[in-house]
């Protein structure tokens, strides 16, 4: 029987199947990422994009188009994270706005709502690159006009249709994107809006509907992880650092639910254990996101025991409850605190690690947000903490060109005059920041720092988990690399030789400074020799050192 019109219940059912899927496929899809470093999080950014809006489609007992198509926009809208996942909130934005005042829709109403999609995703993104999930988007949107113009009305043959193509299309983003044909992958977001795609065809049939925020992890995302992990060429660590977590309950907030604790912890990592003893909670799993843990456990009381442990190098880093909350400040538990003093002018920046959140918070950053590759702040994380500053005009610093888009959208849901300065890395955050000049205007600071910025050269290094080839550049997994502004600027087995490679392909003539954060993987020992050895390279140019503790990434060097 032909399914000519879809219903607010339906709808409901097919959505919440259709980020059941993407969820099930996330680690199969940060896996999809260009550079093989050990940050692939479009998966996981797409998938807290929709769960948030899941969560509250989820919430409704009897839903109407608006009280649905409002769950959708405003819960992705808020839940966004990166700039994939801001991608699909626009894209939901837009089908939803077209929707909402219908009691059920039909593909012409469908057909309008792709249209809309569309138009809201192109609009978000400042220079639109095709062989993305743009890409992806614009033929879901194009094969649905064809189908409704044919005259077609059964929804089921629309969306078997257009399933078919988006993969068709998808498979072709290689061939617009010489990168991901480089790589040897498809373009990771568009990958991720075909897995939502294939959710809502399941709900449509009644497949894979029962939806809890409390299930256990999908078996789906566990075959993916294990066929993943069976692919790599030599043994790795899938999960980094082991972490541990104790707190203790906040009065008035309610006992942790231990199967919800444990769901979340299996989402991001293995090995996860939680124990309550009265108030006293326990909590441990290996993970590649010990932000992520201390976020949640700060939901629910007051941390008085963290260890993080590298597992390659197990050495604890170990932090009382104060420096824990410094090194992971949530704006959930901020909003809790006093209120900051007031000010003229605030400043809002994302930053990963003990040490740079500290050189932030001494420059005069009034709130940090924890977060930068493998955590990106959601839109909801940002604007409040753009909301816990007490100034009516706020600058926020991204930091990473994955952050900016969300944080672009927390100033647009702001009612205080949000300016998102784009700097797409810590160093550019700081060379930023010692840019405000008191008294100045706000506009004229922005344009100062704009300037500034642009004469920021960044190198970091991490290391390489698969093969591939980039920008004519044989990688080997296991190997270090250095990544530009650009592109990979060095790589093989010697951390110094590829350093000395970097610099000597980052800096020239005019450069006065060089900047060295070293990460938490890093003994100061190394670091210190690391800074003589950069010295040594460039004996005219003054070589400064500092303690990053960022993860992921031995080294972040700015060259001034």
């Amino acid at each position: 029987m032909a399914v000519t019109g879809l219903n607010p219940q339906i709808l409901s059912q097919m959505f919440l199947a259709g980020a059941k899927n993407l969820e099930a496929k996330k680690d199969h899809i940060n896996e999809l990422n260009v550079f093989p470093v050990p940050d692939g999080d479009t998966g996981t950014n797409m998938t807290l994009t929709v769960m948030s809006a899941a969560k509250e489609v989820n919430a409704l007992e009897d839903p109407t188009m608006e009280t649905f198509c409002k769950a959708v926009s405003s819960g992705s809208l808020r839940g966004a994270r990166g700039n994939s996942g801001v991608i699909l909130s626009q894209l939901f934005r837009g089908f939803t706005k077209v929707i909402k005042t219908y009691d059920e829709i039909d593909i012409a109403v469908i057909s309008a709502g792709c249209d809309k999609a569309v138009e809201s995703a192109y609009k978000a993104v400042m220079q639109p690159k095709e062989g993305t999930i743009l890409t992806v988007a614009k033929a879901i949107s194009e094969k649905t006009n064809e189908i409704f113009e044919r005259g077609e009305q059964d929804v089921e043959v629309l969306l078997k249709e257009v399933i078919a193509h988006a993969k068709e299309t998808l498979d072709h983003t290689p061939e617009l994107l010489p990168v991901l044909k480089e790589a040897g992958v498809v373009d990771s977001g568009g990958a991720g809006l075909v897995a939502v795609l294939e959710g809502f065809y399941d709900g449509l049939l009644g497949k894979g509907i029962a939806f809890s925020m409390d299930d256990e992890t999908n078996e789906a995302a566990g075959e993916t992880r294990r066929f993943e992990e069976e692919k790599k060429k030599e043994p790795r660590f899938k999960y980094l650092y082991h972490t541990s977590v104790a707190l203790v309950l906040e009065k008035g907030v309610r006992t942790p639910d231990e199967h919800e604790v444990l769901k979340f912890l299996s989402d991001i990592g293995e090995d996860a254990a939680i124990t309550i003893e009265g108030s006293i909670v326990n909590i441990t799993v290996n993970t590649n996101d010990p932000g992520f843990v201390l976020q949640k456990a700060l939901k629910f009381g007051e941390l008085i025991d963290v260890v993080v442990k590298n597992r390659k190098n197990p050495e604890p880093v170990k932090a009382a409850a104060e420096s824990a909350k410094t090194s992971a400040p949530v704006p959930e538990v901020q909003e809790k605190e006093e209120q900051l003093p007031p000010k003229d002018c605030g400043f809002v920046a994302v930053s990963a690690g003990d040490g740079l959140a500290g050189i932030f918070t001494n420059l005069g950053v009034d709130v940090v947000i924890s977060g930068g590759q493998t955590m990106n702040p959601s839109t909801d994380d940002i604007l409040k903490a753009v909301e816990r500053v007490n100034a009516p005009v706020v600058f926020v610093f991204p930091n990473n060109k994955n952050i900016i888009m969300a944080a672009n959208q927390a100033r647009d849901l702001s009612d205080k005059k949000v300016i998102v300065v784009p700097t797409k890395t810590v160093t550019q955050g700081i060379t930023a920041m010692i840019s405000y000049v008191s008294g100045a205007t706000p506009e004229e600071n922005e344009q100062t720092m704009l300037a500034d910025i642009a004469n920021v050269k960044t190198g970091q290094i991490t290391y390489a988990v698969r093969d591939t080839s980039i920008d004519g550049i044989e990688i080997h997994s296991g190997d270090y690399m250095g990544i530009g502004d650009k592109g990979i600027l060095s790589e093989g087995k010697d951390i110094k030789e590829v350093m000395k490679e970097m610099m000597s392909r980052m800096t020239d003539n005019s450069c006065e400074v060089i900047s060295i954060y070293y990460g938490q993987d890093v003994k100061e020992s190394e670091a210190e020799e690391m800074k003589n050895a950069v010295a040594e390279q460039f004996p005219d140019v003054d070589v400064e050192l500092e303690c990053g503790g960022q993860p992921v990434y031995y080294y972040i060097v700015s060259a001034e």
